[in-house]
């Protein structure tokens, strides 16, 4: 038995979780919080990246590694870090939850000739969130800083390269490549132009090394796996297959599901990412998923979303006709950045507290059935999706879920699946390295516990509520899904 460990660095902790190679069990754990000071939101826009080894030492503590062989490092997507000539950092880290870059965003889409054109180059069409817009952002607010910047490394590619004793070589995987702007997942290459028209200069990328390989080993022997981001690790934690979707509810949502090739979508909705396996993560994103159900029970005077949950589950499908598009932030699936919600179907019968919550449900859900069929309409197999988030524990999602979905619906038992997917890509380059395990293939562990929901008996209904939500939607918005 060879013991590994997988170490997921979040925006807000560090976690790390100790495995058998063989089986992917869970021997032991460490947790340590970044030792950081709030900034807007509760989240610094910038990020002293040595935070992230403070916590990592403190995770580690009490004898968490002895006896590993392999680690692996999944880490918070997007964040940047700048190094000088020297390997130095220039300035903090820029993190995702930046929002300061909507303007660079902006002005990258039409520095390039447009959405499609970005589509075409690296399969996304920029974000703020994206490292290629914070580069934008330094050009135009820190131009000495920008000036300086020799080399970038994203979070999980520093803490890989901060282990093994800062070689002269950096790497850093497909999966964290895809998601820069300057990679492209379709052809396997960086795009040195689009960080040059970001920054204005080109600099030092990472070399990107396969699934399985080691980014190196450190002097006491411990082989360092490549790496990745938190998505992608917590998709390889899962043991995501094909017909297999996600759908992650957060503030906002996510849906992504595993697929042989990269796609190209001009309109934006879909990022292309690549995986930790070889194969490829077509991401969908909403802006409003749980910030619905919030909003709904502050209106509604509950104290969280179990009494919500509670409320909901004492109407019945459909709402008695109230239709809730929860377009409460704008949206990004589809495209209306400047829109706002809509409450339809009003009637004396409808106007009834548990109406209301039953729509709030119904209308997260519809909107993320709407981007799991903007995968389905790019040929995207679905046949079971993996709800996360705490959400999904409540009772009206999951009455309501495999009817909307119309597909299996898995709830995984909660467990930071990252951590877990970082550490089975760490037992992979181990067993890769050693011999014992196809550099093609990854190690066969066990899946999470979890409960299995069908649509069974729901799906007619599920589908008619569905329709019903549609109907508003292309009412309000006719042109929202054709361009």
């Amino acid at each position: 038995m060879g013991i590994v460990a997988g170490l997921d660095s979040a925006p807000d902790f560090t976690r790390i979780v100790v495995c058998d190679s063989d089986t992917g069990a869970v021997l032991r754990q460490g947790y340590a919080p970044h030792p950081l000071e709030a900034g807007e939101n509760g989240r610094p826009a910038d990020v002293d990246p040595q935070a992230w080894l403070l916590s990592l030492g403190e995770a580690a503590g009490g004898g968490l590694l002895e006896g590993v062989q392999a680690i692996g490092v999944s880490a918070q997507q997007n964040a940047i870090v700048p190094l000088d000539a020297q390997g130095n950092t220039v300035r903090p880290a820029l993190v995702g939850a930046d929002k300061r870059t909507q303007v660079s965003a902006a002005d990258l889409v039409d520095g390039l000739g447009g959405r499609e054109a970005w589509a075409q180059a690296v399969g996304c069409v920029p974000q703020a969130a994206q490292p290629v817009t914070k580069l934008r952002w330094l050009a135009r607010n820190e131009p000495d800083n920008a000036r300086r910047t020799a080399a970038l490394l994203q979070a999980h590619d520093w803490l890989v390269w901060q282990l093994l004793g800062r070689p002269a070589r950096r790497t850093t995987d497909r999966g964290g490549a895809s998601g820069t702007g300057y990679w492209s997942a379709a052809t396997g290459a960086y795009r040195p132009d689009l960080v040059e028209l970001a920054l204005g200069h080109q600099v030092m990328l990472p070399d990107v090394i396969g699934p399985s390989e080691a980014a190196g080993t450190t002097p006491e022997g411990l082989l360092i796996s490549a790496g990745t981001g938190e998505t992608m690790a917590a998709a390889f934690g899962l043991g995501l297959g094909f017909g297999d979707a996600v759908v992650s509810l957060g503030a906002s949502g996510s849906v992504m599901a595993v697929h042989p090739e990269a796609l190209v979508d001009q309109s934006g909705m879909i990022t292309s990412l690549a995986d930790a396996t070889g194969m490829h993560l077509p991401v969908v994103t909403t802006l409003n998923a749980v910030r619905t159900l919030r909003g709904t029970a502050e209106l509604l005077g509950l104290a969280d979303l179990e009494a919500l949950s509670e409320l909901a589950m004492k109407s019945t499908p459909g709402s008695h006709g109230l239709v809730f598009l929860p377009y409460l932030e704008g949206e990004r699936t589809p495209n209306l950045p400047h829109t706002a919600g809509t409450l339809a179907g009003l009637r004396r019968e409808s106007m009834r507290p548990e109406h209301l919550a039953r729509a709030s449900f119904e209308g997260m859900l519809c909107g993320l059935a709407d981007a799991l069929d903007v995968l389905r309409g790019r040929g995207v197999e679905v046949r079971r999706v993996f709800l996360l988030g705490a959400a999904a524990e409540l009772p009206a999602v999951q009455a309501a879920a495999p009817g909307l979905f119309g597909a299996q619906v898995v709830v995984p038992q909660l467990a930071d699946y990252a951590a877990i997917g970082a550490a089975r890509q760490a037992a992979w380059a181990l067993g890769a390295s050693q011999g014992t395990l196809d550099p093609r293939t990854p190690p066969a562990w066990q899946g999470p516990a979890a409960q299995v929901l069908e649509p069974g008996d729901q799906l007619a209904v599920g589908q008619a509520v569905r329709q019903q939500y549609i109907s508003v939607r292309e009412q309000t918005h006719p042109t929202a899904f054709r361009g």
